[in-house]
């Protein structure tokens, strides 16, 4: 499932889904929606306890089993949401066909990329770098920033999934407030004992997949007081709706407060 080269792929199954269309259901108050939230943030402390841990590291192995998988080493400072990795290993998504350390950075929406140190600039590889950076902090952040600006919520009702009646809220942003052409859209099951978002369907527009079509199971641990996800499997349909495993991804060696500075992520 790499970055580069989506459509030729895992990600064709996504497209086909697309093509025989997603059912939408109709929708109920969103008062509902406001009280799933504001229960997640009640167990997860919201993004104020996040960012009061500063700054995180963890090791981030994003696995598509036959297809390679690429390891890194992830930094990223909350306030500006300052991202770097150092890849050692990249079959997938980083320059997948060289060899060497690649390092990756982002400093105040500045991206840089470096392969064994010697800057890489083409449009690109530099274009991946922005969207992996960003993406990789959300994933890590994902269920502390469900009350950013220019979010919106619709409540779908429950659903019963293994024996758990799930509250499904449908999460779309305000283009006007995001200043994107075109914004993800979630559709998020809230568990009812622990409040937390133990899977969710997603879009992803920057590859032409402009409905939640793809499935995402999620797996927490408490580092720190802080929820991790450090399991998320991803399921993709096929042309006949039925869901396949794609890929996993997992967080590990996670360590926060580790006192970096915005000026340390920039390569020289």
């Amino acid at each position: 499932m790499t970055l580069m080269k989506l459509k030729t792929n895992v990600f064709q199954i996504f497209i086909l889904a697309i093509l025989t269309g997603f059912q939408s259901i109709n929708a109920q108050t969103d008062e509902k929606s406001k009280e799933l939230i504001e229960a997640l943030v009640s167990i997860n402390g919201g993004y104020k306890k996040l960012a009061s841990k500063k700054d995180v590291s963890f090791t981030y192995k994003y696995d598509n089993f036959e297809k390679g998988y690429d390891l890194s080493t992830e930094k990223h400072i909350f306030d500006g949401e300052h991202s770097w990795a150092s890849y050692k290993h990249h079959k997938i998504n980083v320059l997948p066909k060289q060899d060497g350390e690649a390092i990756q950075a982002l400093v105040d929406n500045k991206p840089q990329l470096t392969l064994n140190g010697k800057a890489i600039t083409d449009a690109e590889n530099i274009g991946g770098t922005v969207f992996l950076r960003k993406v990789n902090s959300y994933w890590f952040t994902m269920i502390y920033k469900l009350q950013d600006p220019g979010t919106n919520y619709t409540y779908l009702g429950t659903e019963t999934l293994n024996g758990v009646v799930y509250d499904k809220v449908r999460l779309t942003y305000d283009g006007a407030v995001t200043k994107k052409e075109k914004n993800d859209a979630y559709i998020l099951y809230f568990n009812p004992e622990t409040h937390l978002v133990d899977l969710f369907y997603f879009s992803l527009p920057a590859f032409g997949i402009d409905k939640p079509v793809l499935k995402m199971m999620v797996q927490y641990e408490i580092i720190d007081e802080i929820y991790v996800p450090i399991s998320r499997k991803v399921y993709g349909p096929d042309s006949k709706g039925e869901y396949h495993l794609a890929g996993e991804f997992t967080f590990s060696n996670v360590k926060f407060n580790n006192g970096f500075k915005k000026e340390d992520f920039i390569l020289k």
